[in-house]
């Protein structure tokens, strides 16, 4: 809840200050890093454009709380593609709306109690998209172990209800819930619409500048991870009547994941930078800096597997967790080729 203002008592941390955070959380364990950061981008969505009584409304509780939002933008057939989203709101009685369609690989969705939906207007096909606010019932502490397990149904005091699939079984990252989330004919009042319901495209991209420099945070922190167990593996660990550092080969190996990580970090501190105050090229900067994090996160963990031997591909030993964990820095948030299509497009 870094973002949250001041205004509705939240720290209102600047990006730079904020990236550190998720940076220094995911070198102990990126998965409670990446819960922490989405439910920061379901939250900055209401910190950007939100309405002073929206922040009031949606994110008050969530500073007198241990609360924990989902940001619900990837659909089955519609991941990198946003343009084939079929979650839709439409007009219903009384000037309200009806919202209707599935999101997956949500963070947070199996203990959410409040989402933040990405949806078309009308139909399908309809060129604009609309960012909704949806409350729903709070999961307590004592129950939260049972509720991670299990799919949730989730009837809503304002009409139709939310279902939460079964917690997803994934490659890494695994102390990060994952989850599918469907909205059955939920009403929508006009205030849980953020800012102008046709120009969600456009919040969408300014909350994705944001995102992505906290996700080459998690990667860098990942890095760093990865390079601090390497050397003091290799630092301990003999080989050939030497230590395994002291060999040319491994400290050539060692000197390359240092320089990636610390090309990675000086890229997202410019990335943040930039986006906290506006830079008109901020999404060049997010993109190169998520692309070079997670190189340096999949390359420094690879190889320190490498340097591991047959030890880093035991599960005991915290390096092969760090392999699982950093691929998916390449994936969420827009995949590198994505990155690179927006690098491109503002190159030329």
């Amino acid at each position: 809840n870094l973002s949250i203002p001041e205004a509705v008592k939240g720290y209102s941390l600047d990006l730079i200050s904020t990236a550190l955070i998720i940076r220094d959380i995911s070198y102990g364990d990126s998965g409670i890093a990446t819960s922490a950061m989405c439910n920061d981008l379901a939250n900055a969505v209401i910190a950007i454009h939100g309405s002073e009584e929206q922040q009031r409304s949606f994110l008050g509780p969530f500073v007198e709380r241990p609360l924990l939002a989902s940001f619900c933008l990837t659909e089955p057939w519609a991941g990198s593609d946003n343009s084939a989203m079929t979650t839709t709101i439409r007009k219903g009685k009384g000037g309200k709306y009806i919202l209707n369609g599935s999101k997956c690989f949500i963070t947070n969705a199996s203990f959410a109690s409040q989402f933040t939906v990405f949806t078309r207007v009308g139909k399908p096909t309809s060129p604009f998209m609309a960012c909704v606010i949806i409350p729903s019932l709070a999961v307590e502490p004592e129950t939260a172990e049972t509720e991670s397990q299990a799919c949730r149904e989730i009837p809503l005091p304002c009409g139709g209800r939310i279902v939460t699939g079964k917690p997803e079984d994934k490659l890494g990252q695994r102390l990060s819930n994952t989850a599918s989330v469907t909205f059955e004919d939920v009403t929508v009042e006009e205030e849980q619409i953020i800012g102008d319901r046709r120009l969600g495209f456009q919040y969408l991209t300014d909350v994705l500048d944001y995102a992505r420099p906290m996700v080459a945070a998690i990667g860098v922190g990942i890095a760093r991870r990865a390079l601090d167990l390497t050397l003091a593996y290799t630092r301990e660990r003999r080989q050939f009547g030497q230590r395994i550092c002291d060999l040319p080969v491994a400290r050539d190996t060692l000197v390359a994941m240092w320089k990636r990580t610390e090309q990675a970090e000086m890229a997202l501190m410019k990335a943040a930078f930039l986006v906290q105050e506006g830079a008109p090229d901020r999404g060049v900067y997010a993109s190169l800096a998520k692309n070079l994090a997670a190189d340096a996160a999949i390359f420094c963990s690879v190889q320190g597997l490498h340097l591991h031997g047959g030890y880093g591909f035991m599960s005991e030993f915290e390096i092969s967790k760090l392999v699982r964990d950093a691929q998916i820095i390449d994936i969420y948030e827009g995949v590198r080729e994505v990155q690179d299509m927006i690098i491109g497009r503002e190159l030329v």
